[in-house]
């Protein structure tokens, strides 16, 4: 192809050209009209040719001849190749729209086809530069179109299923170049049961419930209609089930039992149609943050070990103490009565009875029975450990079996009876085997390996019980029991047989992990998570689950991990010695994973919990077909009318036939933009010199004689 074009070049400043144009156009005037007025002078016409023929010298006027090479139009095919896209047919017909457009594409001249496939976010590490959620197809077309000059730009086609998660704010202001026209791969008239979080709580306080407000959303079904709610607490097999209208936002109160993350599941039953019940289930997890953990401390007598557990219990800015010591007890008689035995009534009734189940622990140090307080109120104890509370005793050599605790109400929740033997010889505090699996005892420092002594210092007293149930975790001397955990109902109980871990804390014969110990059983007393000692858990990690089994006993049992498109994979877990078994799966896919090895159940979310890509499945050509109107592209409907006819047209010519209109367009255009690239230039004098100053002489000569005539 060649284009050819007039181009001046003057040889004066183009200031002083015009100068002389106007000067040169009034002086042919005046000599037009001077010598005769309405007549011309002689020889007047031929220098005005002369002048002109100056005139164009000075311009210098060239012709340029442009060689140019024809350039193929560019359109562009974006492909949604989201998880929602993997429902039903969805993904066979956006192969089938995709290779309908690349055979087409392929028989036309100068048209050059891209495809593009939208990204998709897969967890929660994406880079911010990438979208973390949804269905980014406006993303992927704006990337693209960087790379496209705007006079190639022949227009885009979304294969999608309507689902879109990053549309433009402005879409009237929308300005691609180009059409944009849409193929919907889902079919318009199939229903769906969704669940929604409307709104979910980030913490709450332990004890208390906090408010969750959920939706359920079914089309083409009626308002009276109800569905069926499960809710899951950390991974339970069993939950409670409520039913819930549809198509209203319904409130529902969870309870905050324990400390750290609460992992709710809820789950609403099929309805009558379904693309996928994977939007049938939503995870919210809870923070449990205590209050304030009131705990109430009962010593018996005043010993050096009463400030250990003073020190420790008043060292956390998050613990209310209430500190009680007896100091003369009842059997010194002189005639005072109980009551008066402290400077202010010992307050029974409202700490055992109107108050008790606002402590989160009760510590009973070195105390014995000795009719201070009455054994209603000891009753009352009992009763608050099977309601869920926790009890520690520490026991010291004023216990013998006539005046332990064992002989009141708290027998029903004790773990062991004494036997009235008191070894006061030294010995070193042992971890048994069980003791080395359990998160209270296990790896506390200074435990060494199963073979070597504890490098702690020695205890000197040790009070013998006999067990009766609960756990042994630490021995005394002879192998005797030193430190045993129990779970009674819905509490827990503890019971430290020596009074003599004060001399850790000072620091006798290098000390011991006293702090370390006594925190992790009054957290385990208080059901922190962490520290149980028979459970499943997982964790996620980049593209990984890491699986996590704490128990007692080795469990060689494998654990099954049922992901959320129902593919079930067995992970073995490999024991680390300290009562944890490990083992991870690689995952590809977003969602909620259920965990399940027989007896111990848990649950992982993988990228965004609740992810808005399965917020709503159905197809819907709401949201695109104003794009489709603003920048003159169709909308078409594969499971109506098939892939839709493709044309190429001319700006200005009308590129679909269903833009604006609810129908199925049955064709769609690209536009057809004629570009081209400069491939050389040739540049040539348009007037000759020698021919012009031979015109220019032969126009002055014929003036002369004219005007000699």
């Amino acid at each position: 192809m060649a284009a050819s074009s007039i181009i001046w070049d003057p040889l004066l400043p183009l200031d002083t050209l015009i100068a002389m144009v106007v000067l040169g156009m009034l002086i042919m005037l005046a000599g037009f009209f001077a010598p005769r007025p309405g007549l011309p002078a002689p020889g007047v016409i031929w220098r005005i040719a002369a002048t002109a023929a100056v005139l164009a010298v000075l311009a210098n006027p060239s012709i340029v001849i442009e060689d140019r090479t024809p350039l193929s139009d560019i359109g562009l095919v974006v492909v949604d190749r989201s998880q929602s896209q993997s429902i039903g047919a969805r993904s066979a017909k956006a192969d089938a729209a995709l290779a309908r457009i690349t055979e087409w594409a392929a028989t036309q001249r100068n048209f050059e086809l891209r495809v593009v496939e939208a990204p998709v976010a897969r967890d929660a590490e994406t880079p911010a530069s990438g979208p973390r959620d949804g269905t980014h197809l406006f993303t992927a077309l704006d990337r693209s179109l960087i790379d496209i000059p705007r006079d190639r730009f022949a227009g885009a086609v979304l294969i999608t299923d309507g689902q879109v998660h990053d549309l433009p704010e402005n879409i009237l202001g929308l300005d691609t170049g180009g059409p944009v026209h849409t193929i919907l791969t889902g079919d318009r008239a199939a229903g769906d049961r969704k669940l929604t979080i409307v709104e979910s709580p980030g913490f709450g306080i332990v004890g208390e419930t906090v408010r969750l407000t959920l939706r359920i959303d079914e089309p083409f079904a009626v308002r009276a209609r109800q569905a069926q709610v499960t809710i899951r607490h950390n991974g339970a097999q069993d939950g409670r089930t409520i039913l819930l209208p549809v198509g209203v936002d319904h409130g529902i109160d969870l309870v905050v039992d324990r400390g750290g993350t609460s992992v709710f599941e809820l789950s609403v039953a099929p309805g009558r149609a379904e693309l996928t019940r994977t939007n049938n289930r939503a995870v919210v997890t809870v923070n449990g943050i205590r209050d304030r953990l009131r705990v109430l401390l009962v010593s018996g007598a005043p010993h050096p070990g009463e400030r250990t557990w003073r020190n420790l219990l008043k060292a956390d800015p998050s613990v209310d103490l209430v500190h009680f010591t007896i100091l003369r007890p009842p059997e010194k008689q002189d005639g005072t009565p109980v009551r008066e035995l402290s400077l202010i009534a010992f307050p029974y009734r409202e700490l055992f009875e109107v108050k008790l189940n606002d402590f989160d622990l009760i510590i009973f140090d070195r105390y014995r029975r000795m009719g201070v307080l009455p054994s209603i109120y000891l009753r009352n104890i009992a009763n608050y450990v099977e309601s869920g509370g926790a009890l520690l005793e520490a026991t010291g050599p004023e216990v013998t079996p006539a005046t332990s605790l064992y002989r009141t109400a708290l027998a029903t929740v004790l773990p062991s009876e004494p036997t009235g033997r008191v070894t006061d010889a030294p010995f070193v505090a042992n971890v048994n085997e069980v003791g080395r699996r359990h998160p209270v005892t296990a790896n506390l420092p200074g435990l060494g390996s199963a073979d070597d002594t504890p490098d702690w210092g020695r205890w000197f007293r040790h009070v013998d019980a006999r067990p009766k149930s609960g756990t042994v975790l630490m021995d005394g001397p002879a192998g005797r029991p030193l430190l045993i955990l129990d779970r009674v109902g819905e509490g827990r109980v503890g019971q430290l047989l020596s009074d003599h871990i004060w001399l850790w804390a000072r620091g006798f014969e290098g000390g011991g992990p006293h702090n370390e110990l006594l925190r992790r059983l009054a957290h385990w007393l208080m059901k922190e998570p962490e520290l149980e000692e028979d459970q499943l858990t997982a964790m996620v990690r980049g593209d990984a689950i890491e699986i996590e089994r704490r128990s007692l006993a080795p469990d060689p049992a494998p654990v099954t991990v049922t992901g959320p498109t129902g593919e079930v994979n067995s992970v073995t877990l490999e024991e680390t010695g300290d009562g944890r078994a490990v083992g991870s799966l690689t995952v590809t896919e977003t969602g909620i994973y259920r965990l399940d090895d027989g007896s111990r159940t848990a649950v992982a979310g993988v990228g965004i919990i609740n992810p808005i890509e399965f917020a709503d499945v159905t197809a819907t050509d709401e949201l695109l077909r104003p794009v489709a109107a603003v920048t003159g592209g169709g909308v078409a409907w594969m499971s109506e009318s098939g892939p839709p006819e493709l044309r190429r047209v001319r700006a200005g010519r009308a590129l679909s036939d269903g833009s604006t209109q609810q129908s199925s367009a049955r064709w769609v255009a690209f536009l057809r933009n004629d570009a081209t690239a400069v491939a050389g230039v040739r540049e040539m004098p348009l007037l000759q010199g020698l021919i012009l100053l031979l015109a220019i002489g032969a126009f002055l000569v014929a003036a002369w004689r004219r005007e000699g005539r």
